[in-house]
């Protein structure tokens, strides 16, 4: 079949990687891709939240999947988009509809969702501007530390853990009052500080049976020992030593399964990826967030690890097969370290030059392009996530070892790189 991926990303790369290598694809797309994914299909200069455009490329390439990529698309509704074109419904689009993006989309349904489905989450509250001063009064009575999160899609920057009232009351009015993240910003969650290890479970459901299809540990933190701004990922690591099956039966059964049912129940057309993200909170799961789609870097170890055809999985979701399907994982590890521009999380400059990405790259590791694009001149950065380098080891450090060694062979100007991912499993 002939299939099109949307996203310009690691996660993109990572899928396109995994996708061709199944004898069900035939011809791959990717629009707009990177100057990684044009090693495994077409890449196509149209974006993905244009779905004219997109309709076009699915006439003329005579494609028979869509895979999306980015939360975006999924929560402006590109899957009705297709279901409401009869010359587009015979397309299988993996991704929910917009009422299931909410799951991402809206932090104030996700968790009122989670409180009708009895699915563990810290307690919360929530303001618009209308209620500015309540939501100061409920702040300052607060303990700390305190979450704060921007309602909509903030491109994974709209969280703020403030550790005193003052800074709580700050980043509650730039997001509220200053627009800080604009419309997202329009209405504000607050709640409670879980402590403990944060993790993600990643499941492809057709909205009414599941499939777990893998786990991993991010880094969010610029600096080195978790310290720093926040990022979108600086590294990944897979399977977490202590997710065992005690602890993911304890996911599946308070938080997948009432998840999956609740939303059959809700008649809520969920067709894709669910990202659950987690806390470890003395040995028992809590939902931070759902996301309508894959992780990034997440997805550069989660497809690795997983031994099953993926695209074969995507088939049967759309086909009522998908409760048959054999899941198998490497009995190996996996690690991605993440390059990134100088500057990142902040300012950074784009189209500098990449050096080494010729180099032999042994066997064990492959890298994924996040932010580069091909130039007549070679292949530049177009990000502030560059590349992630992704190694299986016989266990977390020496996967790790390995892609630093990939790493160290890699120079752009400004590059940097975490050298403690997985730091806790040494």
């Amino acid at each position: 079949m002939n299939i099109l991926l949307l996203g310009s990303g690691g996660r993109e790369h990572a899928l396109a990687w995994k996708m061709v290598k199944s004898h069900h694809c035939d011809q791959l797309f990717i629009a707009p891709g990177n100057a990684g994914t044009s090693a495994y299909g077409t890449n196509l200069a149209v974006s993905p939240t244009d779905f004219t455009a997109l309709k076009t490329v699915c006439l003329d390439k005579k494609i028979n999947m869509v895979v999306v990529g980015p939360e975006e698309p999924l929560v402006k509704g590109i899957y009705d988009f297709f279901q409401q074109d009869t010359q587009l419904q015979h397309i299988n689009v993996v991704g929910p509809s917009a009422a299931g993006a909410q799951l991402e989309g809206s932090k104030a349904f996700s968790k009122k969702f989670m409180q009708r489905h009895g699915i563990p989450t810290a307690a919360y509250a929530e303001f618009t501007v209308s209620e500015y001063e309540e939501g100061k009064k409920y702040i300052q009575q607060h303990s700390l530390p305190i979450v704060l999160k921007a309602d909509g899609l903030a491109a994974g920057k709209g969280v703020v853990i403030a550790l005193s009232h003052t800074e709580a009351l700050q980043a509650f009015e730039e997001m509220i009052i200053h627009k800080q993240f604009g419309e997202a910003g329009n209405k504000v969650v607050i709640e409670e500080f879980l402590k403990g290890i944060e993790v993600s479970v990643f499941a492809l459901t057709d909205g009414e049976v599941y499939q777990v299809i893998g786990h991993a540990k991010d880094y969010k933190r610029i600096g080195e020992g978790e310290t720093g701004l926040n990022t979108g990922g600086m590294g990944c690591v897979s399977p977490v030593p202590f997710m065992d099956a005690s602890f993911m039966q304890k996911v599946e059964e308070r938080i997948i399964r009432p998840t999956v049912n609740g939303l059959a129940q809700e008649n809520i057309n969920y067709h894709g990826f669910i990202f659950f993200g987690l806390m470890n909170v003395h040995g028992e799961p809590w939902v931070i967030e759902y996301n309508c789609r894959m992780g990034d870097p997440e997805t550069e170890v989660v497809m690795p690890m997983l031994q099953t055809d993926i695209v074969a999985l995507f088939a049967a979701m759309d086909n009522g097969t998908l409760i048959d399907a054999n899941i198998s994982f490497s009995e190996q590890s996996c690690a991605t370290v993440m390059a990134v521009s100088g500057g990142y999380p902040g300012d950074y400059q784009k189209n500098i030059s990449i050096h080494g990405l010729t180099e032999i790259v042994p066997d064990q590791s492959i890298i994924f392009h996040a932010g580069t694009k091909q130039t007549e001149h070679g292949i530049v950065t177009n990000g502030g996530r560059v590349l992630a380098v992704t190694s299986y080891g016989n266990n977390i450090p020496e996967a790790v070892a390995t892609s630093k060694k990939v790493l160290e062979k890699i120079s752009f100007e400004g590059i940097y790189y975490r050298k403690d991912i997985g730091f806790e499993f040494e």
